[in-house]
């Protein structure tokens, strides 16, 4: 069959969930275009249902990804970096799409975005040498403090940064420790739903990152609200969907990073990983008071 009459294979873009590729239990899909309107794919449109799963897919990845050294993070999230790199055309390709970018441009944006994930793989092992330490108490004790993760964090990813932006926020919460549910670009989600193909090729474990498209006006109160959910970073909600998230979200007194115009072009800084970590304080006696310790 010669190259003319041969018909495409069009791209099936799925959800990104516990490790695995499922349609929204829905059925509903909706259309993507480009900057000029012109239709891109289809793009499965989540439901609550799609969001409960993914948080159930977080919370049972969550205590192995926490619990795993920082080296081994730190090395996973070198690995992505190597994915994306060996899918640069790709990832550039669906950029200059879904930005309207031009090739040489969105192919900056995807270098860029392949450096954020090396920057914070990095990371990983000296973000607790920054934010713990020993602290001076008056009595015979030593005090020592130490960061750990929050838990299951909701993402609402950047509307118009499909790519640099969504990875931007992805790859610290997940660098220290916590899991995530990612709701997508609603415009922009191919990026997103591609790099679901590249998480789950570059040994992170299932249910460390999941990946929703669709409406976060329909999901985010559900997660904002859901009681295993964590933490939210509210990024990607405009000012009236911030603040009814934000009320939701204090059913369980979640943490929750408010949205600010951010350059994602810039040093990222440590500030999206400090937003997700707790600190655990140990007292320990010296001298006379005994061996034994006790922690809060």
């Amino acid at each position: 069959m010669s190259d003319a009459t041969r018909l495409s294979v069009f791209k099936t873009y799925k959800l990104y969930v516990g490790g695995k590729f499922p349609r929204s239990e829905s059925g509903r899909v909706y259309e993507v275009t480009d900057s000029k309107g012109k239709w891109l794919a289809n793009a499965p449109l989540s439901s609550r249902k799609d969001a409960r799963d993914a948080v159930v897919a977080a919370r049972k990845a969550f205590g192995g990804w926490s619990g795993a050294t920082a080296y081994n993070r730190g090395q996973i999230l070198y690995r992505i970096a190597e994915m994306l790199e060996g899918r640069r055309d790709q990832f550039v390709a669906e950029v200059a799409d879904a930005e309207g970018l031009s090739k040489s441009k969105a192919g900056a944006v995807v270098d860029a975005a392949i450096d954020r994930w090396v920057w914070y793989a990095g990371w990983t092992d000296k973000i607790g040498q920054i934010v713990g330490g020993a602290n001076p108490v008056a009595g015979p004790y030593f005090n020592l403090s130490t960061p750990e993760p929050t838990g299951v964090v909701t993402v609402l990813a950047p509307q118009d940064s499909s790519f640099l932006g969504l990875v931007s926020v992805i790859a610290p919460v997940i660098a220290i420790g916590n899991t995530a549910v990612v709701i997508a670009s609603e415009k922009a989600p191919l990026p997103a739903l591609s790099l679901g193909e590249v998480l789950a090729t570059s040994d992170l474990p299932g249910g460390v990152v999941n990946i929703l498209s669709g409406r976060a006006a329909e999901m985010g109160p559900h997660l904002a609200s859901h009681q295993d959910v964590n933490a939210i970073d509210l990024t990607g909600a405009d000012a009236g969907l911030a603040r009814e998230l934000e009320i939701a979200a204090a059913d369980n007194l979640k943490r929750v990073l408010r949205p600010r115009p951010v350059d994602f072009t810039r040093d990222p800084g440590t500030d999206r990983m400090t937003a997700f970590l707790e600190t655990k304080t140990v007292w320990h006696p010296t001298g006379s008071l005994g061996a034994g310790g006790s922690a809060y």
